[in-house]
């Protein structure tokens, strides 16, 4: 048998070798240096971040809308005509308030009950509310996120900063708001401290479960291993995984903080009503919901606020699954 299939196979071998040239192959050269080489990549997370970003056109058209309204409010006073949002304007001829005149070409948005401007009033009190809601997003970011790292990245503060955060939570974020803002003097910066004194605690908390999942994953055991400092474990390890849960979070902040300005204001604890705000304009146009004639008073400022807080919310949620790595294959 053996015999019979060695004949077949030499025979195939001899008419193969026969066929083929003697250079039809060469021997393939290695070069030692071309193979320590290592794969090089123009691979850029902020760059794949932002592309991302850019590519959702509703997130970015209203990304151009809400600067054009940041921009626009601290421009609209120094233009010219412009009225002061607190000046109560009268009539030359009779000197009497120009009180709740319907919109028209004079008055953009038309007078409230006491002659003044809606449309400086809307824009002066979008200001007021951006502000107050970009100082309360600033605190929660460097108070919240710090925290929040190193309680989830310490072990031994854990059991303290879980107390602190089960007896804090414990009592209703509302409650402490009325509680500070009726204790202290009512201004912009009592209400600017009592949404800072409770706010950091939900995004603590936050960072911290996020961090508790990836801080003993085998990349970070293992720089622990070389004696990687925890800082740099930290900064480079664990923050660049959370960016993207971060801008959600950070991106719902702000609206959160414009509504409690807008609900203190509504109980009367909230800024003075020399002041203007969102706050102060929806309360004063709530009462006004039931004369058709007057109802442009709550539609101005409510359509702001709107634009405002659904723009911030679109936009946050749109950055964060452009910051998630996963969407950048």
């Amino acid at each position: 048998m053996k015999k019979f299939l060695d004949g077949p196979v030499e025979g195939l071998a001899k008419s193969i070798n026969e066929t083929i040239a003697d250079d039809a192959f060469t021997f393939a050269e290695y070069d030692e240096a071309a193979g320590e080489k290592v794969a090089w990549t123009d691979y850029s997370y902020w760059g794949s971040t932002f592309r991302m970003f850019f590519k959702n056109k509703m997130a970015v058209a209203l990304l151009i809308l809400l600067a054009a309204i940041l921009l626009f409010t601290f421009i609209q006073p120094h233009l010219p005509g412009q009225r002061p949002a607190t000046l109560i304007n009268n009539d030359p001829a009779t000197g009497l308030q120009l009180m709740n005149i319907p919109p028209n070409d004079e008055f953009l948005f038309g007078t409230n009950s006491i002659g003044q401007d809606l449309w400086s009033m809307v824009w002066s009190g979008t200001r007021t509310s951006l502000l107050i809601g970009l100082a309360v997003a600033c605190s929660e970011i460097l108070l919240g996120i710090t925290m929040g790292v190193l309680w989830g990245y310490v072990r031994q503060l854990d059991h303290l900063l879980t107390t602190i955060y089960n007896i804090a939570d414990n009592i209703p974020q509302t409650i402490m708001l009325i509680l500070i803002s009726y204790i202290l003097r009512p201004s912009m910066s009592t209400i600017i401290l009592a949404m800072c004194l409770t706010s950091w605690l939900k995004m603590a908390r936050f960072i911290r479960n996020q961090i508790v999942i990836i801080r003993d994953r085998d990349y970070n055991l293992a720089s622990r291993c070389l004696g990687t400092p925890t800082w740099r474990i930290i900064a480079r390890n664990l923050l660049p995984y959370l960016v993207s849960v971060m801008m959600l979070r950070i991106a719902t902040t702000i609206p959160e903080a414009i509504g409690n300005e807008v609900f203190l204001t509504y109980i009367g604890l909230g800024l003075p009503v020399a002041i203007p705000s969102l706050g102060n304009l929806i309360n004063s146009g709530r009462g006004l919901l039931m004369y058709e004639s007057l109802r442009y008073q709550l539609i101005f400022p409510a359509v702001v606020l709107s634009i405002v807080t659904v723009s911030f919310y679109i936009i946050g949620n749109a950055f964060a699954d452009a910051a998630d790595p996963k969407n950048h294959v």
